[in-house]
């Protein structure tokens, strides 16, 4: 029989990425007890993801080391399956391997963050194609690149950063391309003069990767290979270029990890969290920060998880985070999300014969002529593979409209023996989610 722990505390922090430290180091200098949830094998989330501290950037070092000395308990290696608000509290259902472990607290801040949409082209399931942000895991990972031609297209700011860094890793970017237009990508590059920070940050990796030709608005149409990828075709919709390429490294953008708080009945609004000026959510007790409530990058997320943390705590999450910061914050996430909006014909890429979902081998034909995802999960298993539509399920959005199914637990594959565990052991109110679990 599999473990049990449960664990009380004033404040739960689901995820520890940016807002979620930043939200536990708050809470816990305010005198809350905190436990802090995450599933990476250590704090940081995938923007400070690392094996050493020492490969961080003082800023990273900085908030790592301020939560190690706030007294949070960290729970690294677990995930959260389950979750239940009421008018008293939050109850998580959490593995970490066989290990099951309930949590009790008076208040949830969810920092659940973000992951890479994919829209699917011809090509895209060849091996050595992956998404930017996984380049990125791969080399925080230890993961070798040296010799390899790369190519990095797609969309957003993590295209020249990612670019650079496989270029100190000793690979060869052979092409940079970024589907949004020139005049776009130039006015927002103008516009960081306000944030000099983020200025000298996209000089340097531009400086790094200046031997690779730089387009904007042009776009992967197809890759080709046999065994693996070894050539991309990209296009500006006129005319095609032809790289020779070991890997193709591909973004279109971020959408935000929702099953968490869709769980727990959390109101959306515009396909992210809606909270108010203290981070709450619609849900009694649960706070949000971070990419769930917009795309707006390390600076918003750490700005929101300090007034979550400060708000959860019961102090006046104000006075950690001025009024005009969090504006400035707003208003340069409005501006990424203007300038590296998707041009309408990355959605009509993939043909009938593409995979969309790869999990069930699902093309894109199969999935014509049904309404909704629902229907089409019930005819093809679409979106009912291991990842649980994670990849196709934003995808399928993009390219048919398609609404995610409503959240049911559990929100990550687990054990049967986990929730007959929380059944014998939770206190907690128990609701339609709770009863389907045990």
């Amino acid at each position: 029989m599999a473990e049990t722990e449960r664990v009380r505390a004033d404040v739960v922090v689901v995820g520890a990425g940016p807002a979620g430290i930043a939200a536990a180091v708050h809470a816990a200098e305010a005198g809350r007890s905190v436990v802090v949830v995450e599933g990476l094998s250590r704090p940081g989330g995938q923007i400070w993801r690392h094996r050493a501290r020492s490969q961080l950037p003082r800023r990273a070092w900085r908030w790592l080391h301020r939560l190690d000395h706030s007294g949070a308990r960290v729970l690294p290696g677990t995930v959260v399956v389950d979750a239940v608000a009421g008018k008293d509290g939050v109850w998580l259902t959490a593995e970490r391997g066989a290990h099951t472990i309930l949590v009790q607290a008076g208040a949830a801040i969810l920092a659940t963050g973000a992951r890479e949409l994919f829209l699917p082209f011809p090509g895209w399931t060849l091996p050595g194609v992956l998404g930017v942000g996984a380049a990125q895991a791969l080399l925080k990972a230890g993961a070798r690149f040296r010799g390899l031609r790369a190519v990095v297209a797609g969309t957003g700011p993590l295209l020249l950063p990612v670019a650079a860094a496989l270029t100190r890793a000793g690979a060869r970017v052979e092409h940079l391309a970024e589907q949004a237009p020139h005049t776009r990508v130039r006015r927002f590059a103008g516009s960081l003069w306000r944030t000099p920070g983020k200025l000298a940050q996209a000089a340097g990796y531009r400086f790094l990767t200046l031997r690779a030709p730089y387009a904007r608005g042009m776009w992967v149409a197809r890759a080709e290979g046999a065994d693996r990828v070894h050539e991309v075709a990209l296009t500006d919709g006129r005319r095609e270029r032809i790289e020779r390429c070991d890997l193709l490294c591909v973004a279109h953008g971020l959408v935000p990890a929702l099953e968490l708080p869709r769980l727990l009945g959390c109101e959306l609004h515009d396909g992210f969290v809606a909270v108010d000026a203290l981070q709450r959510t619609s849900v009694p007790n649960v706070y949000c920060a971070g990419e769930p409530t917009g795309i707006g990058g390390v600076d918003a997320a750490i700005l929101e998880g300090s007034a979550a943390g400060l708000a959860a705590a019961g102090r006046d999450p104000l006075a950690g985070a001025p009024a005009g910061q969090r504006t400035a914050q707003r208003q340069f996430a409005l501006r990424l999300a203007q300038t590296f909006a998707l041009r309408p014909e990355l959605r009509a890429l993939a043909r009938d014969d593409t995979i969309v979902c790869r999990c069930e081998d699902v093309a894109l034909g199969r999935l014509r002529g049904y309404d909704s995802l629902r229907s089409a999960k019930l005819a093809t298993r679409a979106g009912m593979g291991p990842c649980q539509g994670r990849v196709c399920g934003a995808a399928l959005h993009e390219l048919l409209g398609w609404e995610t199914d409503t959240a049911r637990p559990p929100i990550f594959p687990a054990t049967v023996a986990t929730f007959v565990e929380a059944a014998r052991g939770t206190d907690g109110p128990r609701t339609d989610t709770g009863e389907a679990a045990s």
